[in-house]
């Protein structure tokens, strides 16, 4: 089978970890593979992706296209990459994409067009221009259950065309990565440290952790650390200034893996996701995480099945309450053994519901269906 996937950029991010991951999985299976990323090649330190596709042989065209304004171009130079290898299926990932891959891939008569949608995003304008991609895919993959209310909702998404496929990872990664030593960035060898990872931008309620740092830094090991890049970052840099050595930013990092093995837990105040990516890497490395109950939160961190210990009291917090994240975060710094318990937890939970396998077979399972039709 000829599977064509289209994204908007192939930076490392959760949607682009996650793409690479399925295309991996398909190539592995005998399929014809190849990514259409509309924007530009990553470059130096954000090119992991788009080198780990390389190394399989998967075919990886960019089209440049890097600003809204080169939508036109953009469309044209997709129908004309898959008129000149039509795909059987074509799935298309992230806002921009689904977009312009869609209208793209049936112009150039793809018979099989499956979008993918990520995050629950309320925006009138945005919902507007995707439900008329939405209506025509064949099927809308959503990372987890709410998106697929929201889909429902906003996009008036019929269900009998939408799945639910959550994101996957790999324990193993973690289990193998090594542990960073904070004294190699200046803080003392025994820190312990809350940890942010993700784009720095409006939507992860950064204000939060900035309004309640005084609190979450009650200790004298204790430190806060942001690793992501985004709009916010430069204000972002003067006010961790302002706490001395005891905040750090340290921009995009190609590899977390070893951070969050160190971290004494996660820390992600989002005001709206789809299914953090950076929650179920936490999990996979065994941290407690301190996260707001949006869209896929609670599917991750749901009570287990024969436990005692409710994840989700434990872990997430009511958007925008600050208070909650604090004593939340408290009980982690101060209770060793809790921390322990949950990040076990955390970690089988991944094993058993969320790993990269599970992921992959079911987008292999839905394709191989697609095509049968």
């Amino acid at each position: 089978m000829r599977i064509d996937f289209v994204i908007t950029e192939l930076n490392v991010g959760g949607a682009e970890k996650a793409l690479t991951e399925i295309a991996l999985g398909m190539k592995r299976r005998g399929h014809q593979v190849r990514v259409l990323s509309i924007g530009s090649a990553p470059i130096s330190e954000r090119s992991g992706l788009t080198q780990r596709l390389a190394a399989d042989d998967i075919e990886v065209e960019f089209g440049g296209f890097d600003h809204w304004t080169s939508f036109l171009g953009a469309a044209r130079w997709l129908k004309a990459c898959l008129l000149r290898r039509p795909p059987d299926v074509c799935q298309t990932f992230l806002f921009h994409a689904n977009c312009l891959g869609v209208s793209a891939a049936r112009r150039a008569g793809v018979g099989r067009v499956l979008g993918g949608l990520r995050v629950a995003e309320s925006n009138r304008i945005r919902s507007s221009l995707e439900r008329r991609a939405v209506a025509k895919m064949e099927t809308l993959v959503c990372v987890s259950a709410e998106v697929q209310r929201f889909a429902e909702k906003e996009l008036r998404v019929p269900p009998n065309r939408c799945v639910v496929i959550p994101n996957g990872v790999d324990v193993a990664v973690f289990d193998r990565a090594t542990k960073i030593q904070w004294d190699s960035i200046g803080w003392p060898a025994d820190s312990e440290v809350a940890l942010f990872v993700g784009r720095l931008h409006p939507q992860k309620g950064l204000e939060l952790i900035q309004q309640r740092a005084a609190q979450l830094l009650d200790g004298p090991r204790r430190r806060l650390l942001f690793i992501g890049d985004g709009p916010l970052r430069e204000k972002l840099c003067e006010w961790a200034a302002s706490f001395g050595d005891r905040v750090q930013v340290l921009g995009f990092q190609s590899n977390v893996a070893p951070f969050l093995n160190a971290a004494a837990l996660l820390l992600l105040p989002s005001h709206y996701e789809g299914m953090p990516n950076v929650v179920l890497e936490a999990m996979a490395a065994g941290r407690p995480v301190v996260c707001s109950r949006v869209e896929g939160s609670d599917e991750l961190l749901r009570n287990d099945p024969g436990s005692s210990v409710d994840r989700s009291s434990l872990q997430g917090f009511d958007p925008g309450d600050a208070n909650q994240m604090v004593l939340l975060a408290e009980a982690f710094f101060t209770d060793p053994e809790l921390s322990r318990r949950v990040g076990e937890i955390n970690r089988e939970a991944i094993r058993r519901d969320f790993s990269l396998e599970t992921m992959v077979q079911s987008y292999a399972q839905l394709y191989e269906t697609s095509n049968e039709r």
